[in-house]
């Protein structure tokens, strides 16, 4: 999709369709009023029809409009408040979207005069209407075969007019920096929605390799069973004891700023299949555990966005892979077992997985002597029961940190909702054989899981985001990845490396 933010009058630009919004009680906008006399005539003759309702969201599709260059124009009502909200706007762009690929336009128009979102500015608004018109020219078809879906989408450019609220200097960093998201977030979602009996440990390992060879500032290294072995990996290797897939511990460096500049790293949780092990979950739904590799899709999906952007920053994103199966060699409940950390584990649930692949790939975090690490993981289901599937929860070692994710979250409506860590939650991972335990009971599960984690990440700033609830879609024709939290990171990413000297 090509993208352009222009300063021209909208009646003077051709287009296949054009999109001019209303102010409250449907009266004309400022674009509007801008109109040729007999257009505003048109416009409003066709309004007192009433087929427009006056609620924020609706439109009116119209077409072969006198005055205008463009084939067809969409009026969009704004409602009753001068501000909209962000929720609404976003049910706008997907709709304004939706329309213009249901028609045959091969350009769309979008005048941003007078629209304004509650807590946002235009800057906001032009990231969005790019990440949700790339989000909807996604359609997965890797395994479609004889059916797979029209990709020859008509749909090629839009254009946005802006007000003098975006100078010229914002524009091409605006588009740029949205297409990037954008792209990170396909990344992450054609991961997620590839079969598990393709998307394996050694397939997330083929990946990141096609990512360092495509950009120079990336390097790749991938540790094998036996490499991880000699290190003292006892955690991630033990859960992958169970499946004939090897594991990975795949590792990315991006190197855009000074050697002497502290990295941030990303660990992500990649369990490309989670059957439970050999505390075997229900099979209703297991098929939708091919997404618990979503952490590791997300961390390659950040990845790219950065190398795309040449992002003056040092990342790390570090991956455990592995799978989580039954079989005679797997891991039992009462097993005890050591981490790369030296700390003991005991395993009473083997469902518990992913915080112990992580557990040794947040140690091995430490050798970079970062400035943060965050790792992004698909780790309970109690983290869906609180906070069900419009926020991820948020834990964190770090006040700032803290602050910083949860504003980028609010900044990309990829929200993040912060969780408490006390040390009182600690007491449920005490066991009478080994160090800690790997689960704490029923109460407070999301809660209890981090606190496992930050046993591991006491030598530096550490965040835990719980994706279980976001990282994909269940059921009917919207099942499928989402690519979250790929647009939380990525800015908060980019505001660390324009805050670094």
């Amino acid at each position: 999709m090509e993208y352009k933010i222009t300063k021209a009058a909208p009646e003077q630009q051709a287009a296949g369709m054009l999109v001019l919004g209303l102010l409250p009680k449907l009266q004309p906008s400022a674009a509007i009023k801008r109109l040729p006399p007999q257009t505003q005539e048109w416009i409003g003759a066709i309004l007192k029809q009433g087929d427009l309702p006056d609620k924020a969201g609706k439109s009116l599709l119209l077409h072969q409009v006198p005055g205008l260059k463009a084939e067809r124009l969409l009026l969009l009502a704004q409602g009753e408040k001068a501000q909209i909200s962000a929720r609404d706007f976003l049910s706008i762009i997907r709709s304004v979207i939706g329309q213009a690929k249901a028609t045959t336009a091969k350009s769309l128009l979008w005048s941003l005069d007078g629209l304004e979102v509650a807590g946002h500015d235009q800057a906001w608004m032009v990231r969005q209407i790019i990440l949700g018109a790339e989000t909807a020219r996604y359609q997965y078809q890797a395994t479609k075969g004889s059916n797979k879906p029209d990709d020859k989408q008509k749909l090629k450019k839009i254009t946005l007019q802006r007000s003098d609220l975006i100078s010229p200097s914002q524009c091409e960093q605006l588009i740029n920096q949205s297409s990037a998201m954008a792209h990170g977030v396909a990344l992450a979602r054609e991961l997620g929605n590839l079969p598990p009996n393709l998307c394996t440990p050694s397939y997330l390992a083929d990946q990141a390799k096609q990512l360092a060879q495509a950009h120079d500032a990336l390097s790749l290294k991938v540790l094998n069973a036996k490499e991880m072995k000699a290190l003292g990996m006892g955690a991630l290797l033990a859960v992958a004891a169970g499946s004939a897939q090897p594991p990975k511990l795949i590792i990315l460096e991006y190197r855009g700023a000074t050697e002497d500049s502290a990295p941030h790293v990303l660990v992500g949780k990649g369990i490309t299949f989670d059957s439970g092990g050999i505390s075997l979950k229900p099979g209703a739904a297991m098929d939708e555990m091919k997404f618990d590799m979503c952490g590791a899709a997300s961390v390659l999906g950040v990845m790219q966005a950065i190398a795309e952007l040449k992002a003056p920053i040092n990342l790390v994103g570090i991956i455990a892979a592995s799978e989580n199966l039954p079989s005679g060699t797997a891991l039992k409940p009462g097993d005890v077992i050591t981490s790369l950390s030296g700390k003991t584990i005991e395993v009473l649930n083997t469902d518990a997985e992913g915080r112990l692949v992580l557990c040794d790939a947040l140690t091995y975090a430490e050798r970079y002597n970062p400035k943060a690490v965050i790792d992004i993981a698909t780790l309970t289901g109690a983290c869906v029961v609180a906070l069900g599937h419009h926020a991820s929860g948020l834990f964190s070692n770090d006040q700032a940190l803290t602050a910083a994710l949860t504003a980028s979250g609010e900044a990309t409506h990829d929200r993040l909702w912060s969780l408490p860590l006390w040390k009182e939650y600690e007491e449920a991972l005490e066991s009478n054989f080994a160090d800690l335990a790997n689960v704490g009971g029923r109460s407070a599960g999301s809660i209890t899981a981090a606190c496992f984690l930050s046993r591991f990440t006491e030598k530096y700033p550490w965040a835990h985001i719980d994706i279980a609830g976001t990282a994909w879609i269940s059921g009917g024709k919207e099942k499928g990845a989402t690519g979250r939290p790929v647009p939380a990171l990525l800015h908060y990413l980019l505001d660390q490396a324009e805050a670094q000297p």
